[in-house]
């Protein structure tokens, strides 16, 4: 399972649960936009970035890393991503680094060299399997690393959770398409029919609601597309707008059809989502 793809898809379409996870409150969010950022030294790229929007200099920017497999060298890397960073770009806000974790017996701290750094208030170490599901958001999260025994039912109770709480429709249904694609990540050997019925989402899929709400996504994914003014801007809203038809289900003929491309873009398109 591509966590890391869940987990930076997550935080771009639901940027709260960032905020939620870090113990601060959701409406953050709406001070900071999620992007990456190219280090031109060594090649660098910094995948997961929370850029302060706000002129409030107090505010800090985030550096994101999301890690399910020991990595002996990940605080070399971050530390010195984090410094070339600086150099280059000399932020006006103060830095945070965020490392989540599936369990601490993934962490290789290295405290020869980075213990006294590893205990600033900057750096803050998430480990899932101790959060407790406080919020929808955070079982959201906590379902990227539940069992494949237990999974499904946490979904079923994360939907229910998401019809009471959400009153925007769009964003109801967008989560809840992310719940299922966690599934789908999670149970590969079952087909999306199958998930579709374990989950109850057949007959959701079927109201008039659903249907508008696909279509204005449908509609914004195109309205993207025609506003970016650059050739990388254009790409980067049809590979979302392709990646959210596909969460949904949708055949890649049917992708095809409704974004005016061929089949066998999409199946690029798709096999470039798959190498993330």
């Amino acid at each position: 399972m591509k966590t890391d793809t869940i987990f930076y898809s997550l935080f771009q379409e639901f940027p709260s649960i960032f905020f939620e996870l870090i113990n601060q409150s959701p409406t953050e969010a709406t001070a900071y936009e999620f992007t990456s950022r190219e280090v031109k030294q060594l090649a660098f790229r910094l995948d997961g970035l929370f850029l302060p929007t706000t002129k409030n200099l107090q505010k800090p920017f985030y550096l994101v890393e999301v890690q399910f497999q020991p990595d002996e060298d990940l605080y070399y890397r971050i530390f010195a991503e984090l410094c070339l960073y600086l150099k280059q770009y000399k932020p006006s806000h103060p830095w945070h680094i965020v490392i989540i974790y599936p369990s601490r017996n993934i962490e290789r701290e290295q405290d020869l060299q980075f213990g006294e750094i590893l205990q600033l208030n900057r750096v803050n170490r998430i480990y899932l399997d101790e959060l407790g599901e406080s919020s929808l958001g955070v079982g959201v999260v906590k379902l990227v690393i539940e069992t494949e025994e237990k999974a499904p039912e946490l979904a079923k109770r994360l939907i229910a959770q998401a019809k009471t709480d959400l009153n925007n429709t769009k964003t109801k249904q967008d989560l809840i398409n992310l719940i299922e694609t966690i599934i789908v990540y999670k149970l590969p050997k079952k087909s999306r029919e199958e998930i579709e019925a374990m989950l109850g989402l057949s007959e959701i899929k079927q109201t008039k609601v659903y249907q508008e709400a696909v279509e204005e996504g449908r509609q914004e994914g195109k309205q993207e597309g025609r506003q970016e003014g650059k050739q990388e801007g254009k790409q980067e809203a049809t590979k979302k707008f392709i990646i959210n038809l596909l969460r949904i289900g949708m055949s890649l003929e049917q992708i095809a059809e409704v974004g005016e491309l061929s089949v066998e873009q999409i199946q690029a398109i798709q096999q470039d989502i798959q190498e993330l």
